[in-house]
């Protein structure tokens, strides 16, 4: 291994890659493997999910002599994407990266994430009807875990992350794409959102894309460590209620006037709520709902995930100041993208934080 060890990086445009590629090239050597997007680093054009990741000979093996690390953050996240979609590159595409990283002789970093543990709770593994929703966290959900399969079988020396909803830059919420929880949180300022089908004390565990970028940077620089390792606010998740009233406050401060929707459980929405009030909407709506019970399985009443924030030298534990500071930063940022205030009132708001 060379002096700065050079690192093969996927997914650098995506969430965890875009706040992962500067931190590690202020230590590394970083190849991003894209298929067409240009990023801030040396980078190589290929596909993982072809043979000798869509590279020529040539190129493959000048490859493989120099890299010491992979770090593997591609994948399709979108519910929505289907089964087919989301295996070729989620499992087919790990498997290429595995064959790369015994190929290279390297050690690698799978990033994969917290929901696998919950796999059981998505609607269609409870029997519920799935109604008009075409989010589809199961298909997502099945690839991580044969995904992660793949990385145990493989032989590669190699270290799983897991990490829980990952949202904007702690101080800034500034984040390249804007993930499910914005989507929920954006109706919520949009007074678009009367009733959100979750029980009040459901933890909602998120974590900082910053302070996901930090602790990987932090394994490579130990050498990935085999192992599992949890990048979550576990015991300290938020609950429903009170990620709420925060979104409430700060839409306040930022001066939008948004009426609370109601926390519901989920039982008391097949039973009551839907026949009365959710049959009735248009099929765009209906869809929409059905979209947010699927996503929201994934919290009712489960229990907190473990963390290894905190065990992984140079990371902190998660505090639930750090994280209603962070939450406020994404909703400042939500509102800003969203063109519900402009820069001067997200300013001030961000100033007073």
């Amino acid at each position: 291994m060379s002096a700065r060890p050079t690192i093969l990086l996927t997914g650098a445009t995506g969430v965890v890659g875009s706040a992962l590629l500067p931190m590690l090239g202020r230590h590394f050597r970083v190849i991003s493997l894209t298929r067409r997007a240009r990023v801030e680093s040396e980078q190589v054009h290929g596909d993982i999910a072809r043979p000798r990741l869509g590279l020529d000979q040539m190129t493959y093996r000048t490859l493989c002599e120099q890299v010491d690390f992979v770090i593997h953050a591609a994948a399709v996240t979108d519910f929505a994407a289907g089964a087919q979609t989301t295996q070729e590159l989620n499992v087919a595409g790990t498997g290429r990266i595995c064959d790369f990283t015994a190929d290279s002789e390297a050690r690698l970093l799978y990033v994969s994430t917290a929901f696998v543990a919950r796999a059981e709770l998505t609607r269609s593994a409870t029997g519920s009807d799935l109604r008009e929703a075409i989010a589809r966290p199961e298909d997502y959900l099945d690839s991580k875990r044969a995904a992660e399969a793949l990385v145990g079988a493989s032989g590669v020396p190699a270290a799983i992350i897991r990490p829980s909803v990952v949202i904007g830059d702690s101080v800034t919420g500034r984040i390249v794409r804007l993930q499910g929880l914005h989507m929920i949180a954006s109706a919520v300022l949009k007074n678009q959102l009367p009733l959100v089908p979750l029980e009040p004390s459901s933890r909602i565990d998120f974590i900082p894309q910053d302070v996901v970028a930090r602790a990987l940077t932090a394994l490579v620089r130990a050498g990935i460590p085999d192992g599992v390792y949890w990048l979550s606010a576990g015991p300290q998740a938020l609950t429903a209620q009170s990620m709420l009233g925060f979104c409430l406050a700060t839409a306040q401060r930022l001066g939008i006037a948004v009426t609370a929707p109601r926390l519901v459980v989920p039982d008391m929405v097949e039973r009551l709520i839907r026949p009365v009030f959710i049959d009735p909407l248009p099929p765009t709506a209906r869809r929409r709902f059905d979209d947010l019970l699927a996503m929201t399985a994934l919290f009712s009443g489960a229990p907190p995930f473990p963390t290894s924030l905190g065990a992984i030298p140079g990371t902190q534990a998660p505090t639930p100041h750090a994280l209603e500071s962070s939450f406020a930063a994404s909703v400042r940022y939500l509102a800003l993208a969203k063109g519900l205030i402009d820069e001067r009132a997200a300013e001030l708001t961000e100033v007073a934080a």
